[in-house]
């Protein structure tokens, strides 16, 4: 990254190894952006040693395939995150593009696939678009589709589940498997990759650091930053509406009244993995340490309920999910204040 791009997104161009002796600035800075590492860690060892097939190829392969869905919304709003912004509209758009693959899958799993992600772009483009031309926040613009896509869900489904062919090899997409290992975590992997080297290893994943760092500057620069907006919310609808088709074909139905939450959990995915919530610095690779820990977090609540020592319906997993988010927030506030006040 050029001296340019590293002020316009706000970085500090004395890189950390730069400052010999400074272990605590190093250590802070490790804890913000690996911690969620570590912690993965150290819940496997914790699941490994307390039950009894945790880490049985069933539980594994039925963690890898479940989250796969939660992974591939995370990538995208890794994205939209990191410029600063937010997407709140993906789990409703997953729903509505569940109904539409199931709705399209008697025709075909490549029909019904187009039809979800063609659901999920139309979505991200009107998000796109009313951001980047009516410059208004995303956090209305997002919430606004949200409440479009659960209405059009429940339209397109007569408000009912949506049952999905099962002679058409659409539900292979979702429950079938290959080399060993669960398709839908397959298609996980390569969003997870694919995002990584475009973060990483191309302009466009600069300039999204840059304009996350500081959105005037950049635009100073001359960056586009209105396309690559445009095209970040647009990557975040595709990957909804894929997970939408993994959700169809995964549970045998169109599911209009799923998805809600799932934006909670894909922040928090996010945002455990070191991500700032004011943008301009972030980590695909995190990212799915993040999505990997919480979906750890409530495995181990299943088997924690089924030894029999505690008893937590769904409404207190969600309550424990909330209440984690706002630790890790509030964790990750300080760690950033104390690395810039050393920095400084």
């Amino acid at each position: 990254m050029s001296k340019s791009l590293h002020a316009a997104a706000g970085v500090a161009l004395t890189p950390l190894t730069a400052a010999p002796g400074n272990n605590k600035l190093r250590r802070l800075h490790f804890l913000r952006t690996q911690g969620v590492l570590v912690a993965l860690v150290l819940l496997l060892i914790f699941g490994a040693l307390r039950y009894d097939n945790f880490l049985g190829a069933y539980n594994v392969l039925t963690l890898l395939r479940y989250n796969a869905m939660f992974g591939l919304i995370a990538v995208g709003m890794a994205f939209v995150i990191m410029t600063g912004g937010i997407d709140l509209s993906v789990g409703t758009t997953a729903a509505l593009a569940s109904v539409i693959s199931a709705t399209l899958s008697p025709h075909g799993i490549w029909l019904a696939l187009a039809g979800g992600v063609g659901a999920g772009l139309v979505i991200g483009a009107v998000n796109g678009l009313v951001i980047t031309r009516l410059r208004i926040l995303p956090f209305i613009v997002t919430l606004c589709t949200f409440l479009a896509a659960h209405g059009l869900a429940l339209l397109f489904a007569g408000n009912q589940s949506v049952s999905v062919s099962w002679d058409s090899g659409f539900t292979d997409f979702g429950q079938g498997d290959f080399l060993g290992l669960p398709i839908p975590a397959w298609i996980g992997a390569v969003a997870f990759i694919a995002g990584s080297v475009l973060l990483n290893f191309s302009g466009f994943g600069r300039t999204v650091l840059a304009i996350g760092g500081n959105e005037e500057a950049a635009r100073l620069m001359g960056l586009p930053v209105e396309r690559v907006k445009f095209l970040v919310y647009l990557l975040s609808g595709a990957l909804a509406g894929l997970a939408g088709v993994i959700l169809a074909s995964q549970f045998g139905a169109g599911q209009p009244n799923e998805g809600n939450g799932w934006e909670l959990f894909a922040i928090a995915a996010v945002v455990v993995g070191g991500t700032r919530l004011s943008g301009g610095e972030g980590s695909i690779g995190a990212t799915l340490s993040g999505v990997l820990l919480l979906g750890l977090i409530f495995n181990i609540l299943n088997f924690e309920n089924g030894k029999g020592v505690i008893s937590l319906s769904a409404y207190w997993q969600s309550v424990i999910r909330g209440v984690f988010l706002l630790i890790v927030v509030i964790l990750q506030a300080r760690l950033a204040r104390k690395e810039t006040d050393l920095l400084h």
